[in-house]
C-alpha cells in the first residue's frame, strides 16, 4: 500500500547533506512495513536491526565514536554487508538513548550511509532531538490513502477537483459509501489490508484488541505505576466522553471525585505519544491562535476511527441508524484529517454557548472556522455568530451533503477533509 510518507522518504534519500531519519508514530500505523518497503525498493539490501532483540547494540555503539567504527558494529551485529549508498541501514524500536548518541556521529559529518531509525513514543523526541538527526512523523492512513489502497485513484481525483472549485462531485453517494466502510475500518494498515481481502467484521476486531493491546504495553513503560492505571482509566474513558452532548473533557467520567491534577501526566503521556490528540477551547480568535488557548478546556479524540468503533461496541446496524453514534464517528475522524493535515486542533464557544467544532490557522496565518454539521441541517446559529463576530475570510461547514457555497460558507461532504491540507 502506497503512503504519502513515500514521498518524503525519496527526497531524504537524495539530499545531499541527508542525516539520520528518525520516523515515529504511534504502534500499528505502519512505520516499520513502510521504511522495510521503501528500503526495498530503492537500494541493494536492506540491514534491519530490532533493538528489541539485540539488547548487546546499545553497549556495543556506545564504544564507537567514529563512522567506520559505527559501521563495522551494525555489520559484525547482522553480520551483512553495508555499503555507501545502496545499503539502507533501519534500528527499529529504538528506546535507548545511547543508541542515538552514537548514530548522531553519522549527521555531525557528511558521509554516503543511509540510516533510519523507527521510534513508538513520542517522547523520545527530547531526548533525541539535535541537528544532526531528522524527524518525520507517521499517523494511520488518511481517507485519500484508503481510496488509493482500493485502487480508487480517479475517484480520489474527482473529490480533490470539487474541493477546489467548489463543484458538485458526480459520484458523492459512492464516496459517502466508501468513507463510511473507512470509519469502520480505521486507517491502520493491518486493518485497510483485511478489509480489502477479507471483510470479516471478528476478524478485524481481534486485529483491533491486538492494536490496543499493544498500546496497554507501551502505556505499561511509564516509570510511574499510577501514570500508567490512570492512564488506561484516560484512555479508556474516551468514547463516553465523546458521546455526551458537552465534548469537553470531564474528569468526573473517568471516576466519581477525578480531578485534573490526579490526570494530568496521564493525558500529557496519551497526547504527546498520538494515542489521543487534544482540541483545546481559544479564549479568543486572534491570530496566532495558539496564543489563545485555553489549557483547562479542552475534547479528546482517538487517533483512529476504527478503534473508536471497537471500543464503542456497536455493529454497523446502530452505526447506520444512530446518528449520535455517527456523529461521534464523524466527527473524530474530522480531527484525525484536520492533524494528518498538519493543524493544530482548536475549537471556540461563545459566552452564548454558540459552538464551532473546529478552528485551525493555515500556514498563511488564515483563520477558519469549521463546523460538522452531518446530518442535513440547514441552519447554523452557531456559524452565523462567529462570522458577525470575526469576519473569517473563509468559513466551512461539513456534512453527508455534496459540495456547494452558500451566503459564503463553504460546504464540503465530510469524506473530503484531507482536501483540508490544501487550504491557504
Amino acid at each position: 500500500m502506497e503512503r504519502k510518507v513515500d514521498k518524503f522518504l525519496e527526497h531524504w534519500q537524495m539530499e545531499v547533506n541527508r542525516k539520520p531519519l528518525v520516523v515515529y508514530g504511534s504502534k500499528q500505523v505502519g512505520k516499520t512495513y513502510t521504511v522495510l518497503k521503501f528500503g526495498e525498493e530503492n537500494y541493494d539490501n536492506v540491514v534491519y536491526v530490532d533493538t528489541d532483540n539485540h539488547k548487546e547494540l546499545a553497549m556495543i555503539l556506545k564504544k564507537q565514536n567514529t563512522i567506520d567504527g559505527i559501521i563495522s558494529a551494525i555489520m559484525d551485529i547482522t553480520k551483512e554487508n553495508i555499503n555507501k549508498n545502496s545499503t539502507l541501514i533501519v534500528l527499529d524500536n529504538v528506546n535507548d538513548i545511547d543508541i542515538v548518541n552514537t548514530v548522531k556521529t553519522l549527521g555531525k559529518f557528511k558521509n554516503d550511509y543511509h540510516m533510519i531509525l523507527i521510534t513508538s513514543l513520542k517522547d523520545n523526541l527530547s531526548k533525541f532531538k539535535g541537528v544532526e538527526l531528522q524527524f518525520k512523523s507517521m499517523l494511520p492512513m488518511d481517507f485519500e490513502e484508503y481510496l488509493s489502497a482500493l485502487g480508487k485513484e480517479e475517484l480520489i481525483g474527482f473529490i480533490k477537483s470539487s474541493f477546489k472549485n467548489n463543484t458538485k462531485m458526480p459520484f458523492h453517494k459512492v464516496a459517502m459509501e466508501y468513507f463510511n466502510q473507512y470509519i469502520i475500518t480505521g486507517g491502520m494498515p493491518e486493518a485497510v489490508e483485511l478489509s480489502l481481502r477479507d471483510n470479516n467484521i471478528l476478524l478485524l476486531n481481534s486485529i483491533f484488541s491486538k492494536i490496543i493491546d499493544s498500546y496497554k504495553k507501551e502505556i505499561s513503560l511509564q516509570e510511574n505505576l499510577i501514570d500508567i492505571t490512570r492512564s488506561n482509566e484516560v484512555y479508556d474513558s474516551i468514547p463516553e466522553q465523546l458521546l455526551k452532548s458537552n465534548k469537553k473533557f470531564q474528569y468526573g467520567l473517568i471516576k466519581d471525585g477525578g480531578r485534573s491534577k490526579e490526570y494530568d501526566n496521564a493525558l500529557s503521556f496519551l497526547h504527546n505519544n498520538g494515542f489521543i490528540y487534544k482540541c483545546y477551547k481559544l479564549d479568543d480568535v486572534k491570530s496566532p491562535i495558539s496564543n489563545y488557548k485555553d489549557k483547562d478546556n479542552f475534547k479528546v479524540y482517538m487517533n483512529d476511527t476504527g478503534i473508536l468503533y471497537k471500543k464503542l461496541n456497536i455493529n454497523k446496524t446502530i452505526f447506520d441508524n444512530n446518528t449520535n453514534i455517527r456523529y461521534v464517528l464523524y466527527e473524530n475522524s474530522v480531527a484525525i484529517s484536520l492533524i494528518s493535515a498538519g493543524y493544530s486542533l482548536f475549537y471556540y464557544q461563545s459566552l452564548g454557548k454558540a459552538f464551532i467544532d473546529f478552528v485551525i490557522q493555515t500556514k498563511t496565518g488564515n483563520i477558519v472556522p469549521i463546523e460538522l454539521v452531518p446530518f442535513n441541517k440547514t441552519k447554523s446559529k452557531a456559524l452565523s455568530v462567529y462570522i458577525n463576530k470575526y469576519k473569517p475570510n473563509e468559513a466551512i461547514r461539513i456534512t453527508q451533503d455534496n459540495f456547494c457555497v452558500k451566503k459564503g460558507v463553504r460546504y464540503i461532504p465530510v469524506y473530503s477533509t484531507f482536501c483540508l491540507a490544501d487550504l491557504i
